[in-house]
């Protein structure tokens, strides 16, 4: 058998190999299992035991050799291509970055943020309150009993009795006037809060009205407080939110929360009366069903309460004409934000 010219041409198809798969395919030709090695080795039982002794030797030798050959150049191969990638992925700390997409806010919450802060610098504190109301809190304590036609105005979502243990009845909050009572019933004036919040009505939805939608109430009680201070507290903060000159205008409403009541306007240079909010003075029966015992002519304390649409402020602000956009999800509608 000629090791000799075995092992040169082993060395000859080492010496082309550029690759793994080629050397993979150049040791199945040598010490695969129908390999030129295999094969000597399976020749040997044909001879004779001496000689047998002297070619098995010589066959051994050249199997090391081989693979002792094969594997340095794996670890050439691998080496090469290793400096290869470095070179072509290397990176240049001289070139500029790529820039980030960063994810935008929604509106609402834009707007809620300034809001508090515009009321925070006026000394406001904010509070938050529960989505799952009960009905004393969202109507019998703001002076509406369960025969009065107010009622009629809200469209309310009412939860089955059985998932409450209690003979409260629970409904999703139609408004966020309920923190009025929570928030009196643990506190004693003075104080000026807002409660931002979400609230729900079981209403039609089209491009002004969403059967959830973000409300801001404004409640202070005081001493000597009067419609006044309101008009003074909300031109400040609307001057502040619009970033502009404005005019407000109040005109006598209803509600069943506040006596008197009124509907606030505002315009900007000049341009269209536009209906905004709704805020009066705290209703008597209102204090009286949150424990405060003496009357306001008795106590000196008395208070004004303000809500408006948080949705409504930013389509206003943003000039934004589908209030179903704020949660439609639509990347295309917050990028702009």
């Amino acid at each position: 058998m000629d090791f000799k010219n075995i092992g040169k041409e082993a060395e000859k198809d080492l010496e082309k190999a550029n690759d793994l798969k080629v050397l993979n395919e150049i040791f199945r030709k040598y010490l695969g299992k129908k390999g030129e090695i295999t094969r000597i080795f399976s020749s040997l039982k044909k001879i004779s035991a001496g000689e047998r002794k002297n070619m098995g030797k010589q066959a051994n030798l050249l199997k090391v050799k081989i693979e002792k050959a094969i594997k340095e150049k794996a670890e050439e191969i691998k080496k090469i291509a290793k400096l290869e990638k470095v070179k072509k992925e290397r990176i240049d700390i001289t070139r500029p970055g790529y820039k980030l997409e960063i994810g935008h806010l929604n509106p609402l919450t834009l707007v809620q943020r300034e809001i508090g802060e515009i009321f925070q610098s006026m000394g406001f504190s904010i509070i938050e309150g529960p989505e799952i109301e009960t009905e004393w809190y969202n109507f019998d304590a703001l002076n509406i009993p369960k025969d009065h036609p107010a009622r009629d105005v809200w469209d309310t979502f009412w939860i089955r009795q059985d998932d409450f243990k209690s003979k409260e009845k629970f409904l999703l909050r139609t408004h966020t006037s309920p923190m009025q009572a929570h928030y009196m019933e643990k506190h004693h004036p003075p104080f000026k809060i807002i409660v931002p919040g979400k609230c729900f009505r079981h209403e039609a939805t089209d491009a002004s009205h969403e059967i959830q939608f973000y409300q801001l109430e404004g409640l202070v009680v005081d001493k000597n407080i009067s419609a006044a201070n309101f008009r003074a507290i909300i031109e400040e903060f609307l001057r502040k939110f619009f970033k502009t000159d404005i005019e407000i205008r109040l005109k006598p409403d209803y509600f069943p929360f506040t006596e008197p009541s009124f509907e606030v306007s505002v315009r900007r240079k000049k341009g269209d009366w536009m209906e905004l909010m709704g805020a009066g003075m705290v209703h008597p029966n209102v204090f009286k069903a949150v424990g405060y015992t003496q009357s306001p002519s008795e106590s000196g304390w008395q208070g004004f309460a303000f809500g408006v649409g948080i949705d409504r402020l930013a389509m206003v602000k943003y000039k934004i004409d589908d209030i179903r956009l704020f949660n439609s999800g639509d990347l295309r509608f917050l990028n702009q934000f």
